[in-house]
């Protein structure tokens, strides 16, 4: 896990320092960037075969947070985009970098800690409410800390909050969800998850829900084609070929097959 980890942040900070060298794909392949819960909760291993046959395209996915998802496309070193920060995502596309933004589906983000909750949140609805409470009894809290979706949503629930922890009590870990995850089991720490994420690594820790179903808590996700009039050396065909299959009917059916143990943890979009 932290060598694949290692190994992935090593190919964006190559894109990044050199993208010239970086030899562009031809049209059978596609350059996809998107999140970690995409990837870590086994969605992309599901639908992607699909998309693949139906249109003979081979995915190329770089899996990082959508901070560095949304760089790599700025760059023009992705033809398409899988994010989940509707702000940025909005940006992203009024700047010129982007266009056709689609909505493709959602799920929720869920607060989990130890099961002994030092800080007494289980149950709860409020989010807020138990973030201040974490923070104020001095539970350990890992952060994703990586400029991910997940990330700026943490952050924004701690500027409701008026602070954040500080010092030990607060670990910024620079890292997936799938390793935070990891290591706030490791740590007895609480942290902030996507549902789908969670669900696929709920074998393998310790952790359990605490607080869910807050109305803030919703958590959209939106596919970007790379602007060709920006970048015209991009698969634009085949970036606009996956926007329209996710968002189509057999999109749509394949995320809504997809289950771990029997839950379905991702929602195509309302129409």
């Amino acid at each position: 896990m932290v060598f694949r980890t290692f190994i992935t942040a090593l190919a964006v900070t190559l894109l990044a320092l050199c993208p010239a060298a970086i030899a562009r794909p031809g049209d059978g392949t596609l350059r996809l960037a998107t999140t970690t819960s995409t990837e870590n909760s086994g969605l992309l291993k599901a639908i992607l075969p699909r998309f693949e046959a139906a249109t003979g395209l081979k995915v190329q996915v770089i899996s990082v947070g959508t901070g560095k998802a949304m760089k790599l496309g700025e760059n023009g070193d992705v033809d398409v985009l899988l994010v989940h920060s509707r702000p940025d995502e909005d940006m992203f596309v009024a700047q010129g970098f982007g266009v056709n933004r689609r909505d493709v589906m959602y799920n929720d983000f869920i607060l989990v800690g130890p099961k002994a909750d030092p800080a007494r949140v289980r149950g709860g609805r409020d989010i807020i409410a138990a973030l201040r409470r974490i923070l104020d009894t001095g539970a350990t809290f890992v952060s994703r800390g990586d400029d991910s979706g997940t990330d700026k949503m943490e952050k924004g629930y701690w500027k409701e909050v008026g602070r954040r922890p500080e010092g030990r009590q607060y670990l910024a870990a620079g890292q997936g969800m799938g390793e935070v995850l990891t290591m706030s089991d490791n740590l007895a720490a609480y942290t902030l998850s996507d549902r789908a994420t969670y669900g696929a690594y709920k074998p393998r820790i310790g952790l359990a829900i605490v607080v869910e179903g807050d109305a803030k808590m919703f958590n959209p996700y939106g596919v970007i084609a790379v602007d060709p009039a920006r970048y015209p050396d991009v698969n634009f065909k085949g970036a606009m070929q996956f926007v329209e299959w996710l968002t189509g009917a057999e999109g749509r059916r394949a995320i809504s097959g997809f289950r771990v143990d029997g839950e379905q943890l991702f929602f195509p979009a309302r129409r």
